[in-house]
């Protein structure tokens, strides 16, 4: 009798998994010791950040707490909270100390400023970045060596020249002055972020029959917002707070800045007692650099990774 073969079981017929080349991912805890260090560095930076967060911002809310006592109530208890909203020491200080005028002069003049320093350091950052012709190197250095050029050194060549173009005592001369101090940082800054924006949208913008000109203006400035945003930033900050050049450049009382009427309301209020009137002053000046800083914050972070990641 012939036997016949059996098929095999279904469990059978499916060939044995090769365990041998399959990869076993196996989950490795990382060393204690690394898990520790982390740990430390990170509540060391952290408690750094507070200590540095506390630093800065304790003073500015004692100045603004201080700015609505009294006089009597700021040396008796300078610590504690004002018993009320006293307004009077900022009406002082906007009136009778004349902080209404220096605002608006300053408001002039660093607006005038910032305008023309944005308007020509973007224009000279974009030759720069996009065109080759003889000596773009040159002139870039050359932007760059007037970073490292102390303002102090050029004050005295300056007046003289200033004295000579009847700009002395002026606004619009100050306004000037503000724009050549600026340019040099601000032709750094774009001339790097000009780098980093696509070719190929100015080059479809003058296959379209667009001009250098509208090819800037409407195209190219409006993708580097961020960079102006940012370099407008740091320049409103550094032109609000100048001090060096107002004082030497302009000596007419009409026309001095909020810089040097703080000054002026120091050493006037402090013979007169009124310390109310002087932090009211004080807190006038911070304001619009505060709120600056707070409206654009986003946007100045923004421009400064921009470039990092193309």
């Amino acid at each position: 009798m012939k036997t016949t073969d059996i098929p095999p079981a279904d469990d059978e017929r499916i060939p044995a998994l090769r365990t041998d080349r399959v990869p076993v991912v196996r989950k490795t805890a990382a060393p204690a010791g690394t898990k520790r260090e982390g740990t430390v560095l990170n509540v060391f930076s952290h408690g750094v950040l507070i200590i540095w967060a506390i630093m800065v911002v304790l003073p500015l809310l004692w100045a603004v707490m201080t700015s609505f006592k009294t006089d009597r109530a700021i040396f008796t208890s300078p610590w504690s909270l004002p018993d009320g909203l006293h307004f009077d020491s900022w009406s002082r200080a906007w009136s009778q100390a004349h902080m209404s005028d220096y605002f608006l002069n300053t408001v002039l003049v660093v607006g005038g400023s910032l305008v023309g320093t944005l308007l020509f350091g973007s224009m000279a950052a974009y030759v720069l970045a996009r065109f080759e012709f003889p000596g773009n190197r040159f002139l870039y250095f050359l932007f760059i060596g007037g970073m490292s050029f102390p303002i102090i050194l050029a004050l005295v060549p300056l007046f003289y020249v200033m004295q000579n173009m009847a700009l002395l005592n002026t606004l619009h001369g100050l306004i000037l002055v503000y724009i050549a101090y600026s340019l040099p940082f601000t032709v750094f800054f774009l001339t790097a972020f000009f780098r980093t924006l696509p070719t190929s949208v100015a080059e479809a913008a003058f296959i379209d029959g667009a001009s250098h000109t509208r090819t800037f203006f409407q195209v190219m400035l409006p993708m580097a917002r961020p960079g102006l945003i940012s370099v407008g930033i740091f320049n409103f900050l550094g032109q609000w707070n100048q001090y060096l050049l107002p004082t030497v450049l302009n000596t007419n009382p009409e026309n001095k800045v909020l810089s040097q009427g703080l000054v002026q309301l120091a050493v006037s209020q402090g013979y007169k007692g009124d310390w109310s009137g002087l932090f009211a002053g004080l807190v006038m000046a911070m304001l619009p650099v505060l709120a600056a800083y707070v409206v654009f914050q986003r946007q100045v972070v923004a421009g400064l990774t921009a470039g990092a990641v193309k």
